[in-house]
This record gives C-alpha cells, sequence and structure tokens, in this order.
C-alpha cells in the first residue's frame, strides 16, 4: 500500500484503479509536474522522499517525530489528512511512536497539523482492506465526474 494510494482511495476510485493497475499518466501532467517543482524546490535544506517500504514522505524532523508532506494546494486538504495519518500509521507500525504530521502548503503560507487517533488506526484498517479489493477488482470503478475531473492527469481515460 502506498499513500499515494490512500490520497486517491478518498480522491477517485476509477484513479486509484488505473494507478495500481500500472495505468500511469502522470508522467506527462503538468499539475503533477508543479507540485512536484514545488516540493522539489521548497524546504531545500531537508531530506526529500524518504521511502519506507512503499511509502514516501517528503521529508521527516526526527528530533520532533514529525512528518511534513508537501502540497501545492489545500484544496483536497481531507484527502492530504489520510495520506499523513496513514504515514503516521506506518512509523507506528514500525514501533516509531509519538509522530505527529505536518501538511505545508507552501504557496499559500499555510500548514495543518495531523494527529493519528485511534480511531484513525481502525478507519486506515478498514480503508486497506477497500484499497485491496478495488485494485484486485477486474472491474474498473465508474467516472466521478466532480469538477476537477478536468484537471486530472487521466481525464482522457475517463472522458475521451
Amino acid at each position: 500500500m502506498t499513500g499515494t494510494q490512500i490520497a486517491y482511495y478518498f480522491l477517485c476510485k476509477r484513479k486509484l484503479w488505473l494507478f495500481a493497475n500500472n495505468i500511469d499518466q502522470e508522467y506527462n501532467s503538468d499539475v503533477v509536474a508543479m507540485g512536484r517543482f514545488i516540493s522539489d524546490s521548497t524546504y531545500e535544506r531537508e531530506k526529500h522522499e524518504i521511502k519506507i517500504d512503499n511509502i514516501s514522505i517528503d521529508f521527516y524532523d526526527s528530533k520532533t517525530k514529525t512528518i511534513h508532506e508537501i502540497k501545492k494546494s489545500d484544496k483536497m486538504e481531507e484527502t492530504h489528512i489520510w495520506q499523513v495519518k496513514y504515514y503516521i500509521y506506518v512509523l507506528k507500525q514500525k514501533g516509531i511512536e509519538g509522530v505527529v504530521g505536518v501538511i505545508d502548503y507552501p504557496k499559500l503560507r499555510k500548514t495543518e497539523k495531523v494527529e493519528l487517533l485511534d480511531k484513525d488506526i481502525v478507519e486506515i484498517e478498514k480503508i486497506e482492506k477497500e484499497v485491496n479489493a478495488i485494485i484486485e477488482s477486474a472491474k474498473i470503478p465508474d467516472v466521478i465526474n466532480k469538477p476537477f475531473c478536468k484537471m486530472c492527469a487521466y481525464y482522457d481515460l475517463c472522458f475521451i
């Protein structure tokens, strides 16, 4: 399970299925490229993309036990929050206690603190099962047709 898969679970089940089944459209997306640029060009002194199993954390402050996830916009904030909660959950599974998360929105000069609650752990375990069921399904999920679909790298696969 990856953090991206968790985010796509909240954003769009169809996108999750396509991405997890190796149909990658994001390599040519201007929106994704801009997000990557913002992530790479901010907090340059911090170590970027720490990989643990299947997750990639933008950076981790070991002194304060804080995961930082850098995002371009807060439009999909719930998605971002659950992605960071999942990262905290993975670290907790590895025996690292007391971790918190911060979502950094450099363009907005805003941060959002994220904590993992006991009820979140139960929800994440349920979400993991649902994500696996979606990924393993032979049937692609239906198109959701939301306003943000127009900016999605997978738009052509859903609407053309």
